[in-house]
């Protein structure tokens, strides 16, 4: 939830996420229509679909418990190295290394003070020379934290402008990330055909293809007897 997301906009949706799938096998067997519906308001749909996935998926192949490896958390669907090392860190307190957006800043203010355009592998060369083996978990805390105070002391002058990696996020209106959630809301309240999903998502005709096109092929929206729904 946290990813790309502030923490105020997650606080509220993640106690009531977890109230209503306490745990994995249940969220497992939820349908993906009552996970999205949780999830409304939180935007880049695409993780709900991706931990409604990963959820089945560890339930099938590992008994409902999460993995403990780094490898085997990467072949799950939406993890990537960031992921499995926070996974690896926080839940197991194991020696991983990983970055993020506070991490990057602060190795960036740190290190690289007059340096542009640096690189995510200078900064994991470091990460991996300085973090705390023996109490990961604790190290990644204090450091997230501190990276969080500088992007606020800092503001305009913010040490990730420096970073290869830097984008300024694109507007959402006019987006394909507007697209994609003004189709999923749309399916959740009923099942359309595609000239009434086209006309009720009012978007530009080649965003509104574009991303049912991107929703069909990751599964997420199904196409049925001329009719697009939300997968099962």
């Amino acid at each position: 939830m946290l990813q790309q997301t502030q923490v105020s906009r997650v606080e509220e949706k993640y106690e009531r996420f977890l109230q209503k799938f306490p745990t994995i096998q249940r969220l497992a067997i939820a349908q993906t229509k009552d996970v999205l519906k949780e999830w409304q308001g939180l935007g880049y749909n695409r993780r709900a679909f991706s931990l409604k996935r990963l959820s089945e998926i560890i339930v099938k192949t590992n008994r409902g418990k999460i993995p403990e490896k780094s490898e085997e958390l990467l072949r799950l669907p939406g993890v990537g190295p960031a992921t499995a090392g926070a996974i690896m860190a926080f839940a197991w307190n194991a020696p991983s290394v990983f970055i993020e957006t506070n991490i990057r800043r602060a190795y960036i203010h740190e290190w690289f003070k007059r340096k542009k355009k640096v690189t995510d592998t200078e900064v994991l060369l470091l990460v991996e020379q300085t973090f705390d083996k023996k109490n990961p978990r604790e190290w990644y805390y204090a450091l997230m934290d501190y990276g969080s105070m500088l992007g606020k002391k800092l503001g305009k002058d913010n040490p990730n402008k420096r970073s290869r990696k830097y984008l300024m996020q694109t507007p959402f209106l006019g987006s394909n990330r507007e697209a994609r959630g003004r189709i999923v809301s749309l399916l959740l309240e009923r099942d359309r055909t595609l000239g009434d999903l086209r006309k009720a998502c009012d978007v530009k005709n080649n965003r509104f293809l574009e991303a049912l096109k991107a929703l069909v092929s990751e599964g997420a929206v199904i196409e049925k007897r001329n009719k697009f729904s939300i997968a099962k």
